[in-house]
């Protein structure tokens, strides 16, 4: 297969270049294109044999369910049973945006598609070529992140071919992705509601719009969680890894720098390359064969915004090891605490 890649603008998108990326949706064939979040590869959400190209293309568990794209909350309704107060409210207050809400599916909705469950993982983003082109499309459209699975997510188109050249038809290129780790997963099926993964809508905003809302085990887990069923991707399977083995240092600051360059000293000792993930307050402070700085700690946004990003950038620099700071569990980085625990293997080393 041949992989076309067509820039198109974010904001005005040209009409040809949408209705010829719609049409390969349309005929079964698959399509990586923007959101607000991260790229997703995407095929009509209602059409089996579309759908199991993606888990083909992605080398995907099939148990692991899709998040399902739609352009209105009409399209949204008819793919659940119900749709909930609490979810109309977050409809009301989150969409078009990064908020992905878990109800029952309706007969409408494939089993491969929801992973095997009886509910289905649905949301409207938030940027206006994704929205024309799930409109042009004329159906809803499944669409993990475009990467091979367990690879960090992809931020820009470049990273889509890296990973998925000659695998998929079509690449819609406009540019790096905005918020740059996925949305927020939260599950409207059990009382209270439960966030399944944390993402681009933080906890505190869920918090304020709902009466309840809680965290899953899984989006704290120091360790790995076992679970039976995956109700989110994000939650089961080995996530956003690069190529390189990561080590997470969790604690206070002062001790989290002193760690992280005893860590990095003894594996270079070993013949080890090792990168180090900083931010803005620490960078000058290291000495590794490569540093990268997520940005200040003061600006989770643009942490997380980097994050998938300079995980990629330490795989082109051939590291073997990547020894990454934590970052404050709030607002957005919750999201990239979650992500970097993950991407570790929950490799963490406490430097309290």
């Amino acid at each position: 297969m041949r992989t076309v890649i067509l820039k198109v603008n974010r904001e005005e998108p040209e009409i040809d270049r949408i209705r010829a990326a719609a049409e390969i949706i349309r005929k079964g064939g698959l399509v990586a294109f923007p959101t607000e979040t991260v790229y997703g590869l995407g095929a009509d959400a209602l059409n089996p044999e579309a759908v199991a190209r993606i888990y083909t293309a992605k080398n995907r568990p099939p148990d692991n369910p899709i998040i399902v794209h739609v352009a209105s909350r009409d399209e949204a309704c008819r793919l659940t049973e119900e749709v909930p107060a609490n979810a109309r409210k977050l409809m009301d207050t989150f969409w078009p945006g990064p908020l992905t809400l878990v109800l029952k599916a309706s007969g409408l909705v494939p089993r491969i598609t929801t992973g095997g469950l009886d509910t289905v993982a649905v949301r409207m983003p938030g940027l206006k070529v994704t929205l024309a082109l799930i409109a042009e499309s004329g159906a809803p459209i499944a669409a993990p992140s475009a990467n091979l699975a367990g690879r960090p997510s992809p931020t820009t188109a470049e990273h889509v071919r890296q990973d998925l050249d000659g695998r998929i038809d079509l690449i819609l290129d406009a540019g790096p992705t905005k918020v740059g780790v996925e949305s927020t997963v939260v599950d409207l099926t059990v009382d209270p509601p439960q966030i399944l993964r944390p993402g681009g809508v933080p906890y505190e905003e869920l918090k304020s719009t709902l009466d309840r809302v809680e965290l899953h085990p899984v989006v704290l887990a120091e360790r790995e969680i076992p679970l039976v069923q995956a109700r989110s991707p994000g939650m089961k399977h080995r996530h956003y890894a690069p190529n390189a083995k990561v080590i997470v240092v969790e604690g206070r600051m002062d001790a989290i720098v002193t760690k992280v360059q005893e860590l990095a000293d003894q594996h270079r000792k070993t013949g080890k390359s090792v990168g180090i993930l900083a931010t803005g307050e620490t960078e000058s402070r290291y000495r590794a064969d490569s540093v990268r700085s997520l940005g200040s700690r003061r600006d989770l946004a643009s942490a997380a915004k980097n994050l998938f990003k300079l995980l990629r950038e330490f795989d082109e620099d051939k590291v073997d090891i990547i020894v990454a700071e934590a970052v404050p569990p709030e607002g957005l980085g919750l999201a990239v605490m979650n992500r970097l625990r993950k991407a570790s293997g929950f490799n963490i080393v406490r430097a309290d």
